[in-house]
């Protein structure tokens, strides 16, 4: 079973990879993702948590281990991360609930 810090490496070197392979691509995309990253109305650990949520619901593991990281480093408890997540479950139920598994992984390898 991957760790979310070994999911993480898997996203930066997909990211080079990509940078490589398709330049314009992936430079496009980075770009809008650091604009839609760039809020003046949302703060760094509430953008994460809506980030966090919408993975959830995408079934994304990859984007769970980078959004729960992402919101603990912009000061997130697991408190919020929990609730944040749950938010996910009530707006796509089951299969959604599910992937608390990889939350709660994370979360605990990441805050201790």
């Amino acid at each position: 079973m991957k760790t979310n810090t070994q999911r993480l490496k898997e996203i930066k070197e997909l990211i080079g990879k990509l940078q490589k392979d398709v330049p314009v691509q992936i430079g496009a995309f980075n770009k809008f993702m650091m604009a839609a990253e760039t809020s003046t109305v949302i703060d760094k650990k509430n953008l994460e948590l809506i980030n966090l949520a919408l993975g959830i619901a995408a079934q994304c593991e990859w984007c769970i281990a980078l959004h729960v990281k992402n919101a603990i480093d912009a000061g997130a408890t697991k408190e919020e991360i929990l609730e944040a997540a749950m938010q996910a479950v009530l707006m796509h139920g089951g299969p959604a609930l599910m992937y608390m598994i990889p939350v709660e992984n994370a979360i605990e390898e990441f805050i201790n």
